[in-house]
């Protein structure tokens, strides 16, 4: 997904003389075909993540379009005052391309796990997040958000993410893609885990389980009339996502069905605090959670 992304910025970076790629001395075997295209519209400023930031700001203040590359926590975390104060309240055309969100650097510890940054970013004043499922997804929501010269954030997985659609399927960071249609229960996820809830929603069809399954791009802005449509629709709902159970694509859906005042039976599957002391692979990890369909069906 990364590759497939940065080609497609290369590719628009080369027709859009205004953007500019930052990084902080990270992407090595991924940035270098960008560098090498457009050398004036790259730099990498050492491993100084705040300072890339400010520098970010900086450089929009003066008509460029900026995006900063960094592995999800760091961007997020460590430069959360800076995308705070410097982008967000001047509602500057800064974007910020995270790579291994979620669980995908799980053997390096929760340090490296990027698990709270939906909930943190959508919290931000005028930052648009989308956490796109495939490398069909990515490039597809990339030049949209560019196109809205204003904060946004694109958190993609590590490396290897499978198509999970079709090259013509439409990709809008406000709209959900409904992949399968059920009466049942509705899986509702974000990101590359999408893969586990189409494969849930094939167990469940085994055991009599009839589950619709949607994919949703954007999270912040969120498409509220799909979340209606599957309170309205299904039994019971299930968020699934790669992140906290708290503050995430589940606590955005609660809202949504709350307010509408529908009462599906609603779960969510996610990070939990006890996942948090333990170091593996991203596919350990999330097996510790137990598999999809299991949570799901415990809602009937």
């Amino acid at each position: 997904m990364r590759t497939e992304t940065i080609q497609a910025l290369t590719a628009y970076a080369q027709a859009n003389a205004d953007v500019m790629l930052i990084t902080a001395d990270l992407g090595y075997s991924v940035l270098e075909h960008f560098a090498e295209a457009l050398p004036a519209q790259y730099a990498n400023v050492g491993i100084c993540e705040q300072a890339m930031v400010g520098i970010a700001a900086g450089l929009a203040l003066t008509g460029r379009r900026v995006v900063v590359y960094s592995i999800a926590n760091f961007p997020t975390l460590r430069c959360l005052e800076q995308l705070r104060n410097d982008v967000c309240y001047h509602d500057l055309p800064v974007t910020v391309i995270a790579v291994g969100g979620g669980l995908a650097y799980g053997a390096q510890g929760y340090t490296h796990h990027g698990v709270e940054d939906l909930g943190i970013m959508a919290a931000l004043p005028h930052m648009a997040v989308a956490c796109p499922a495939d490398p069909h997804e990515a490039t597809a929501l990339l030049p949209q958000l560019l196109e809205r010269r204003r904060p946004a954030y694109l958190r993609l997985g590590r490396s290897g993410e499978p198509l999970l659609h079709q090259p013509t399927t439409p990709v809008a960071l406000d709209r959900a893609i409904w992949m399968r249609r059920g009466t049942e229960v509705a899986l509702l996820a974000t990101g590359p885990i999408l893969g586990r809830a189409l494969a849930a929603a094939d167990v469940l069809a085994k055991r009599g389980i009839s589950a619709s399954v949607a994919s949703f791009p954007g999270i912040q802005p969120l498409d509220e009339e799909a979340v209606r449509d599957a309170g309205r629709g299904h039994r019971a709902v299930l968020t699934v996502e790669e992140h906290s159970v708290s503050g995430g694509l589940g606590t955005r859906v609660a809202e949504v069905l709350l307010a509408a005042g529908l009462c599906p039976r609603f779960g969510k599957f996610g990070v939990t605090d006890a996942l948090r002391g333990q170091i593996g692979s991203q596919s350990w990890l999330l097996d510790r959670l137990g598999p999809v369909e299991d949570h799901a069906a415990a809602l009937l």
